[in-house]
């Protein structure tokens, strides 16, 4: 289905859309859309962060908007800079660009203060000394109300005086805490007088040493989207039942306030009416087979179970990247997946199939022999030594490579068979195969070591069968070769999923690292690529016949020592069971 009010008839139509369509109809932003994607730098970005960029400067694109990028930088002890660097990398590789400079929640720390200060004055916050232990006991339970901290009554010079302090470092963490006055006994937890303030003696990657108290996100993002004058703020379904301290704490702040803070900062034209913002909830992304807690990915990295966040087996965009998973395939699997408001998993096949759908048509096709078994042409002559010319894509005019045809070559170990099983197409002896683009052969012998394992094929080639296979003249099979003049040894990754169970968060498992996949990566280091291959570009992708599409390893690959990473194999199982 596509939305009839998008021009050009091609967006995907969701309730987001709508509601943004329904606000520009009525005016209600002056007919702006100002989004915003607001990560914490504690992590790398994965696949389910992609379902939000998509959306927010999507929508911001669709709509000739604007979406700012700021970190919600508010835990400094879990943050740095490298996270940073690595997020907005990210955002730019999927291609989007954010409004204006990067922005930080930190940069709006003296204003999220000054709020504070005026809840403390209107009797709307109060410093709670509470233990963390106690303020656990006395919160409740679902099925149980709160009770009132016994310093819920303090005065507001008390309140006041006690906030300051904190502020100037006098007391250590976790001693005070400044929290919403709400209510208690509300059903919904997260309104049961929040913290909103807490004590933290650490340097922030930003602010330096300056703060000693910084804001909770259900806080500091609200005000922060206010200052910043957005008109749609969204984000997954886990913040549902936090909408209503989101409207509270902006409503327990005067308009004027929030407005001249805007102002100041520059995020409100004067000819525009200044409107808070409003949360809305979209399902988040869960895909089988994966992990989508920055926690549990955060975990396998520190263990040492995968090569650092970028692994190419992780669900970071980082890792995916990596592994050969273009922005174009990650940007049309958000749009396959739709946007709603009901929690689902996706199959992971949905994602492979974005990218093979993509790969085959953009990357060039090249031949790799993965197990090399070496043939050697006893009736070759002369005449057949020849340079082939082969097409770089069966469909694309991207040009021909260049191969080199002689008396040796290498096929792979698994493309012969001393006893072929019934309906075996490949190599066995007395039978025949053609060569990807070149002649028919046939194995007239075997060679093998002393242990019996079988090191080299004698073979014979017809001369009259280069190109297209004669009238009459039929072959089993057809498969995949390099030259044994030219061709460059490579590392090849064979990755496959990480976990394999599809669901590693099943509790009946136990821990999630139960379900590791210890076959996930294999390592071959003996493998040979066709001459083309010598100027192959980090991150270049190509499909090897027969055996999947790989990339460069942007990192480890070098021209005297090339290493590829499978991205996906050819078959597509997705589209059989859903086509």
């Amino acid at each position: 289905m596509t939305d009839t009010s998008n021009p050009d008839h091609t967006l995907p139509s969701h309730f987001i859309r709508h509601m943004i369509d329904h606000d520009l109809a009525s005016g209600k932003h002056d007919g702006r859309v100002q989004t915003r994607f607001p990560p914490e730098p504690n992590g790398f970005l994965h696949i389910g962060h992609a379902k939000s960029i998509c959306l927010n400067f999507g929508l911001a694109e669709q709509y000739q908007g604007a979406c700012n990028m700021r970190f919600d930088d508010t835990n400094p002890e879990k943050e740095s800079q490298e996270f940073i660097d690595a997020i907005k990398a990210d955002v730019n590789w999927l291609g989007f660009k954010w409004h204006g400079e990067v922005r930080y929640t930190s940069a709006y720390f003296q204003q999220l203060f000054d709020f504070a200060l005026q809840l403390i004055r209107n009797g709307k916050a109060y410093v709670c000394s509470l233990t963390p232990e106690q303020a656990r006991e006395y919160r409740g339970s679902l099925t149980e109300p709160g009770r009132n901290s016994p310093y819920r009554e303090r005065s507001f010079e008390e309140n006041l005086e006690l906030f300051l302090r904190m502020q100037k470092g006098e007391f250590a963490d976790g001693e005070h805490s400044l929290r919403a006055k709400i209510d208690m006994s509300s059903p919904n937890i997260n309104m049961r007088d929040p913290i909103i303030y807490r004590i933290r003696n650490v340097e922030h990657h930003q602010t330096g040493d300056y703060w000693k108290v910084y804001p909770m996100y259900d806080y500091a993002h609200c005000i922060s989207d206010a200052l910043e004058h957005i008109t749609h703020s969204l984000c997954t379904l886990e913040f549902e039942d936090h909408r209503p301290l989101y409207d509270w704490i902006l409503n327990n702040l005067t308009l004027d306030s929030l407005k001249n803070a805007c102002l100041e900062l520059g995020n409100l034209p004067d000819d525009i009416n200044y409107v808070l913002p409003e949360q809305t909830e979209f399902a988040r992304l869960n895909i089988n087979y994966n992990v989508m807690s920055k926690r549990k990915l955060k975990e396998l990295v520190e263990l040492g179970l995968v090569n650092g966040w970028d692994d190419p087996r992780m669900p970071t965009l980082s890792g995916l990247r990596r592994r050969g998973f273009t922005p174009a395939s990650i940007r049309r699997f958000c749009d396959i997946i739709g946007m709603s408001r009901s929690e689902s998993i996706v199959d992971v096949g949905m994602l492979e199939h974005c990218i093979r759908e993509d790969l085959d048509e953009h990357s060039a096709r090249a031949m790799c022999v993965l197990r090399p078994l070496k043939v050697t042409l006893i009736n070759f002559t002369d005449e057949q030594a020849q340079t082939l010319s082969l097409p770089r894509h069966p469909k694309r005019d991207i040009g021909n490579r260049q191969i080199q045809f002689g008396p040796t070559l290498y096929i792979d170990e698994t493309d012969f068979e001393q006893t072929p099983p019934p309906g075996y197409k490949r190599l066995s002896p007395g039978d025949e195969v053609r060569l990807r683009g070149a002649y028919v052969i046939k194995c007239e012998d075997v060679i093998r070591d002393q242990n019996g394992k079988v090191i080299e094929l004698l073979c014979s080639l017809d001369p009259a069968t280069l190109g297209q296979n004669p009238q009459g003249r039929k072959v089993k099979g057809v498969i995949h070769w390099v030259p044994a003049e030219g061709a460059l040894r490579a590392e090849v990754r064979i990755y496959d999923r990480l976990f394999n169970n599809a669901n590693p968060d099943d509790k009946a498992l136990g821990d999630f690292k139960n379900s590791l996949n210890p076959d996930s990566l294999q390592v071959l280091t003996d493998c040979l690529v066709e001459p083309s291959l010598a100027s192959a570009a980090a991150e270049e992708s190509f499909q090897f016949e027969r055996e999947g599409y790989f990339c460069v390893d942007r990192f480890d690959s070098r021209p005297d020592a090339l290493v590829f990473n499978r991205t996906v194999s050819l078959r597509d199982s997705w589209t059989k069971t859903n086509g």
